[in-house]
């Protein structure tokens, strides 16, 4: 079914606005690279900058395989998502490019980064660090918004 079919249900597409929120609100997704044998899933923090691009910060080195395969994508997917409840629910999906952020351009995504989760790993770890940023081509939304019209919710019993 489409989500207009489901509309009646409390489902509906998000507009931009909506998505927009709803990225700079998150700060977790996961991010799907292209590999031969199927997409190679990651869950990843993320720094939005609004409307453009998601900024991604890379633990690791050159021997990264996630680092490896953004390098080599052309294109890429990421999913953000958030239930409250069965019936309160969102997600967003995003299609674009991964590009390196050159190391003197490194603080130009510091603004978006304001908002990402990040594990107090990357904070503490004595590792390597490099900065890509998701160039956003493609976005969708999708959210449930509620109970469906007529559905009353049943009362626990008790005796």
């Amino acid at each position: 079914m489409t989500v207009t079919a489901l509309g009646k249900y409390g489902l509906e597409s998000m507009d931009e606005a909506a998505i927009r929120e709803f990225l700079t609100n998150r700060g977790v997704g996961v991010l799907g690279l292209p590999t031969e044998d199927g997409p190679y899933l990651l869950s990843m923090s993320y720094g939005c900058d609004g409307d453009a691009a998601l900024y991604f910060t890379y633990v690791g080195g050159d021997d990264s395989r996630k680092a490896s395969l953004s390098d080599r994508a052309e294109t890429a997917g990421f999913l953000v998502y958030g239930a409250g409840t069965a019936f309160t629910w969102a997600s967003v999906f995003l299609r674009g490019a991964l590009e390196r952020v050159p190391e003197p351009e490194g603080d130009v995504h510091g603004d978006a980064m304001s908002n990402a989760w990040r594990p107090a790993v990357f904070e503490t770890a004595d590792v390597d660090v490099a900065v890509y940023r998701f160039r956003i081509a493609e976005r969708s939304g999708i959210r449930h918004t509620g109970l469906p019209p007529g559905f009353e919710p049943r009362e626990s019993e008790s005796g």
